[in-house]
């Protein structure tokens, strides 16, 4: 089973948002294996967007994202990141299809509800970032047999 971060930003927890993405996610047949909200300090917001330090748009974004709460969670499925950014959509709400989160509840790229990891190896160190290896739960659900073939 694949594993993939999401975290629901500030602009979805103001928006009142954040139970729509999940269960948006979850009515894919992806699984919740952990979850937490926090307020990310400073510190943690840099090392998670350090592949944007020194862009224009670092500090707003550093900043954008500490300013309320967000709910971090790792989801789990087969190919969960691909399941993920289709049911999030593209980046620019503006060019994300009707029928995805982005599409459906955005308007500007600068505030899109949603991060979800780019690539497997991302989503493991996005992961490591946020959760420890207690945090995380795998199991099954009766459901499954529904959604995976075996």
């Amino acid at each position: 089973m694949e594993r993939t971060l999401i975290l629901v930003k500030p602009d979805a927890m103001q928006r009142g948002l954040a139970g729509e993405i999940i269960q948006r996610l979850e009515r894919r047949g992806l699984k919740i294996a952990a979850m937490k909200l926090l307020h990310m300090d400073k510190q943690m917001a840099k090392k998670h967007y350090a592949i944007h330090e020194g862009k224009p748009f670092f500090n707003g974004l550093v900043d954008y994202i500490t300013a309320s709460p967000i709910i971090a969670a790792v989801f789990e499925g087969t190919r969960a990141v691909e399941v993920v950014r289709n049911t999030v959509g593209k980046t620019n709400p503006v060019d994300a299809a009707m029928g995805t989160i982005r599409g459906d509840l955005a308007v500007e790229i600068g505030r899109n509800l949603v991060h979800g990891s780019d690539s497997p190896e991302n989503a493991e160190k996005e992961i490591n970032l946020f959760f420890s290896p207690q945090e995380i739960v795998s199991y099954k659900r009766d459901i499954d047999k529904w959604i995976i073939e075996s």
